[in-house]
């Protein structure tokens, strides 16, 4: 019996690029598609978790958000990696600051991600699980933001299951070299290594914690281009 479509995306087999690039909220799902993808089809709205697949530059890419989290992401990549049979998904996320050097609109690049979470548990691994990205995304995606003239910030980053952490711990990871906070990454690079597939978490600094300094919901959808058109130009 065939898996598609499945409990959360209602696509046909075939509706998805070999490359989908997953931000965490919808309406910048709905903007990537809407702004620069050419003949962009919604195939996927099941929860409102919008997905299209068109073409960019000639070549097929698919945009779908992921939601907030890793069980979230957790779901929509397994699916996508296993029932979709697409080959890479790079996040397009927004994160914290835990490096003190980085400042709001910085483009990081997860090369690992840290995580207080327990979803390696799953595997029965006897020991500590290190999910790291796809090193040929990663290094296509630098090559691509130095010819555009951005400087990547490229390291471990922290995906966190709380957002309003009780502990404060954000300090323990800075002392660790963390770059930046996010909720989704290691959850998406795991899946990626079970299934054999590629994974690349690009995010942009959205707020800092220590000093408070944020931008708004609509500057998170609609003004954080350079790591869309990074994503796009990698995929």
């Amino acid at each position: 019996m065939s898996n598609i479509p499945t409990p959360h995306i209602e696509a046909k087999k075939g509706d998805f690029a070999d490359t989908v690039l997953m931000p965490g909220d919808p309406l910048r799902a709905k903007f990537i598609a809407e702004t620069f993808l050419e003949d962009a089809v919604l195939i996927n709205n099941v929860r409102g978790i919008h997905g299209y697949t068109g073409t960019y530059k000639g070549k097929r890419v698919s945009v779908m958000a992921s939601g907030m989290g890793m069980p979230s992401m957790g779901i929509y990549s397994y699916e996508l990696f296993n029932f979709y049979d697409v080959k890479n998904i790079i996040r397009v996320g927004t994160a914290g600051v835990i490096d003190p050097a980085l400042k709001v609109r910085d483009v990081v690049f997860g090369m690992g991600a840290c995580t207080n979470s327990n979803y390696a548990m799953q595997f029965k691994l006897p020991g500590t699980y290190a999910p790291i990205c796809s090193y040929e995304l990663l290094k296509k995606a630098i090559d691509v933001a130095e010819k555009k003239g951005i400087e990547p910030k490229v390291g471990n980053i922290y995906s966190s299951d709380v957002f309003y952490d009780d502990a404060q711990s954000l300090g323990e990871w800075q002392k660790m070299g963390v770059l930046a906070t996010e909720m989704e990454a290691a959850a998406l690079y795991m899946n990626a290594a079970r299934a054999g597939k590629n994974a690349l978490a690009i995010c942009t600094i959205s707020d800092n914690p220590f000093t408070g300094e944020a931008t708004t919901a609509e500057e998170r959808q609609l003004t954080f281009t350079n790591m869309m058109e990074i994503a796009l130009e990698t995929a």
